[in-house]
């Protein structure tokens, strides 16, 4: 029996699954800043896999917040401009994903291209977490079930990502 949909600290949510998303793509990214430091010629192929793979959890991620979190927290809060800043910075995220996905290449603009993603997903995620995560759990949603349907709506997606990958 639920007498509130307020989320403690201590339940895992929607929150605490999109943040344990960015802690994962912070450790690849870190990972691909080791590499592209080390510039011997068997880790071109690596760093070009690594970023694929950083490509594609943020492809999910972002889908993930588009369609589920980020509607429902609109209806939710007052502070739209929040909403409108993480789309703009979505776009920005998903042109340089483009880039890198679609580069001949992997050389200094390469490893520049994926430098700047992660320093615009660094900037995106202090925003959630400072900002839209804490009016989130303020608000009325049901956060623990909405961690729910983005955990199987991210199998789907993930299921799909590699089926087109194969």
């Amino acid at each position: 029996m639920r007498t509130s949909h307020m989320t403690t600290r201590s339940t895992p949510d929607a929150c605490t699954l999109l943040d344990a998303d960015h802690r994962a793509v912070k450790k690849l990214f870190n990972e691909y800043d080791e590499m592209a430091g080390s510039k011997a010629k068997r880790s071109i192929d690596a760093r070009r896999q690594l970023a694929q793979r950083i490509c594609v959890e943020l492809t999910v991620h972002t889908q993930l917040e588009e369609e589920i979190f980020y509607p429902a927290v609109r209806a939710a809060i007052k502070e739209q401009d929040l909403l409108e800043e993480a789309e703009v910075e979505h776009a920005s995220a998903k042109d340089l994903i483009e880039q890198i996905q679609s580069a001949q290449e992997v050389d200094e603009k390469f490893d520049a291209k994926v430098k700047v993603l992660g320093e615009y997903i660094d900037h995106h995620v202090k925003e959630e977490r400072n900002e839209m995560f804490p009016k989130a759990r303020a608000s009325r949603l049901d956060l623990v079930a909405m961690r729910d349907e983005l955990q199987a709506r991210k199998e789907e997606l993930m299921a799909e990502m590699e089926g087109v990958a194969a």
